[in-house]
């Protein structure tokens, strides 16, 4: 599967990663080089060679800013390097995947994801759901040794990677505000608000937006022809369950739940 590249594309879903993830039971170690956007490569190293180190130390939850029940998951980023790997949208278990049923994605629907998807992430920068990478703990919020604070970090190389590929068509953004930090999409981009009617007043929800989120992105990964203007998108958007009306603004779809 070829593996970056700016051509044309109809569309393109910036999603977070997942807090929640599932760790693979076999596969290859990661293979940086064989990562979408080769070109954040050195960069990824320097954050995993940190991470690696400090997962290792005594104050590894305190930098992490995890709790002890994850104790686990910290471990096992010491040893990323020789963990096994999967796809991201099969490692990647949290709210909006789940409702994307990404776990399910076979090849055929994560060549899609590939062209039409990307997450940016603490660790990798940004990759294709396509991409095989080990499980992990690591928020884009949080300070390594050496690399400061990771939003930070990543402004200086997310951009070169994701920029070409804005070029046309759709710009559809499902982050959260800590990954928007890491790297603001261009003018035109369309946000996704998310909000419930309750008692005859409409109010803006957090926990189910990710849901929802999520159902928006399976809908466009596994649409044989994803939408090709915000007038298409909306009207995708009236087709998924639990959708009350759609709004769209110049910079925000809004996806009113009943």
């Amino acid at each position: 599967m070829a593996r970056g590249g700016a051509s044309f594309r109809p569309v393109l879903i910036l999603l977070p990663p997942s807090e929640g993830k599932t760790a693979p039971s076999q596969g290859s170690p990661v293979q940086l080089e064989s990562l979408s956007h080769p070109e954040l490569t050195a960069a990824r190293q320097r954050v995993g060679a940190a991470l690696a180190k400090v997962s290792g130390q005594r104050n590894a939850l305190e930098v992490l800013q995890v709790g002890p029940s994850l104790a686990p998951d910290v471990q096992r980023n010491a040893t990323m390097w020789h963990n096994p790997t999967a796809p991201a949208a099969h490692v990647y278990t949290g709210v909006l995947y789940d409702a994307a049923a990404a776990s399910r994605w076979d090849e055929a629907t994560l060549a899609k994801a590939h062209q039409r998807v990307r997450i940016v992430s603490a660790l990798w920068g940004a990759i294709s759901p396509a991409d095989h990478i080990p499980a992990y703990r690591l928020s884009m919020s949080t300070t390594l040794p050496r690399l400061g604070r990771l939003s930070s970090f990543w402004r200086q190389h997310v951009g070169r990677a994701l920029t070409p590929l804005t070029t046309s068509g759709l710009v559809i953004d499902c982050r959260s505000s800590d990954y928007v930090a890491a790297w603001r999409a261009p003018a035109g981009t369309l946000a996704v608000r998310v909000e419930q009617v309750r008692a005859g007043k409409r109010t803006v929800v957090s926990h189910n937006a990710k849901h929802t989120r999520g159902l928006l992105t399976g809908a466009l990964v596994e649409a044989d022809a994803p939408p090709a203007t915000p007038d298409d998108l909306a009207h995708l958007a009236t087709r998924i369950a639990g959708v009350h009306a759609v709004e769209l603004s110049p910079t925000v779809l809004t996806l009113v739940m009943a």
